[in-house]
């Protein structure tokens, strides 16, 4: 059996994840059937790997490490929904400086990872921080409002230094991410790509 695996940039910051969580209040209070990301499990995922194999999995780990890139700002701001405001089923933060440096790093991972033997992302690489999902059609007008009126919510950026390699392993009471593998960053880990042994996040 292997190992459900993805690549990520984490949300760290307080100020950040503060006011995500309050447009979370706010869709909460519409009454909609959905489920909100806990914070400790905000991100933007770069590419969802699923069950990886454990020798293909040190393959994994060695790409991620030669992705080196020199730190950028990414800053956060709008609210939207795939695939559409006539069927949110999933609702987003979106990102605006900082998108093209993670569709570059994106464009290099895909080739190396389709020749690995993973599917190609058919859907291509969008960007975007999930921070809901809806589970049905129960109050969809509301929640369409609630997400209209935080179409233009600016939630602050951060400086991006490294992506990551991280486990998933789905539980009774959830999901729980462990970080595997860090990027090399010419700047962060000069000669040195190291893997991280703790640190267990509960999912959404």
């Amino acid at each position: 059996m292997g190992v459900r695996c993805f690549v990520a940039v984490e949300v760290e910051d307080a100020a950040i994840l503060d006011a995500i969580g309050r447009v979370q209040a706010g869709l909460k209070g519409t009454g909609a059937d959905l489920k909100t990301v806990e914070r400790e499990n905000i991100h933007l995922t770069m590419r969802f790997l699923g069950d990886v194999d454990e020798g293909l999995l040190e393959e994994v780990k060695g790409l991620v490490s030669g992705v080196g890139f020199d730190p950028f700002r990414m800053e956060l701001e709008g609210v939207g929904v795939f695939p559409n405001l006539g069927r949110p089923r999933v609702v987003w933060v979106g990102v605006t400086a900082g998108a093209e440096e993670l569709k570059g790093i994106f464009n290099r991972l895909e080739p190396a990872l389709v020749e690995m033997g993973f599917r190609p992302e058919r859907r291509g690489f969008s960007p975007h921080i999930t921070i809901a999902r809806v589970r049905s059609g129960r109050n969809r007008g509301q929640l369409v409002d609630e997400v209209l009126r935080s179409r233009g919510d600016g939630f602050g950026g951060f400086e991006v230094n490294h992506i990551r390699l991280k486990k998933s392993v789905l539980t009774p009471r959830g999901g729980l991410s462990t970080l595997l593998w860090l990027s090399h960053n010419y700047s962060g880990f000069p000669g040195e790509n190291r893997p991280f042994h703790g640190g267990s996040f509960k999912m959404a």
